[in-house]
């Protein structure tokens, strides 16, 4: 059984205005509506799957998957056989949704609430990295290097990094939040040059009201 860590383990002192504001809105958004109603919700992250399929990692690998939210990717990885899975989120509500869904199978699942820019993970833990809904959001020069510095810490010195944005040709807002649209290049001039770029793919997304969000994937390997 894995253990639980919670955004309140933190020190309340510690976390500042900013980040309480933001699991306010995320709590708020994911008690109004259900996933389905969501603008990025897709019933199985299949190009996430793919990619994850195609990094070459083993069952035994440990995964996280940042800004996770009420996704079905950590139902797809269980049931795919991965066992050493983490997924952090700032609205314990979504988190909650997760648990529920899962039944059980939540207790395979370590569950982080928390901030991803100041969040304290392990180090060089997690052999895959994966972020499809909380680097957008990240609109600030200094909030991205705060993301990248607890990444960076928390990867394992050859660790595999998915990270998917929203691209150049996708939204510049999203639930009520402005966003950072990004390209191949933007999102590794914030990674640096530890990190080697593998492949990318593009996916033109159709939310539940019909309308199109334009995603940019991007897959990196740790270099030491």
């Amino acid at each position: 059984m894995q253990s639980n860590v919670t955004f309140t383990d933190i020190p309340m002192s510690q976390i500042n205005k900013k980040s309480l504001n933001l699991k306010n809105h995320w709590d708020t958004v994911f008690k109004t509506k259900k996933p389905v109603e969501m603008s990025w919700y897709q019933p199985h992250l299949q190009k996430s799957l793919e990619l994850i399929r195609r990094a070459g990692i083993s069952r035994e690998a440990e995964i996280i998957d940042i800004g996770g939210g009420a996704s079905t990717l950590v139902d797809d990885l269980l049931k795919a056989g991965f066992k050493r899975l983490s997924v952090l989120d700032l609205s314990a509500q979504a988190l909650t949704q997760v648990k529920t869904r899962l039944g059980l199978k939540a207790n395979q699942v370590m569950w982080v609430e928390a901030n991803v820019t100041e969040v304290i993970l392990p180090e060089h833990h997690y052999d895959l990295w994966h972020d499809r809904a909380a680097f957008h959001f990240l609109t600030s020069p200094e909030g991205r290097k705060k993301y990248v510095k607890i990444m960076d810490k928390a990867l394992s010195p050859r660790g595999v990094v998915i990270i998917a944005a929203f691209s150049q040709k996708g939204p510049e807002r999203c639930s009520g939040l402005d966003v950072a649209r990004h390209s191949p290049e933007s999102v590794q001039a914030e990674l640096g040059k530890r990190y080697h770029l593998l492949e990318t793919a593009e996916e033109s997304h159709e939310t539940p009201f019909g309308t199109r969000q334009e995603f940019v994937y991007c897959v990196f390997k740790r270099e030491e």
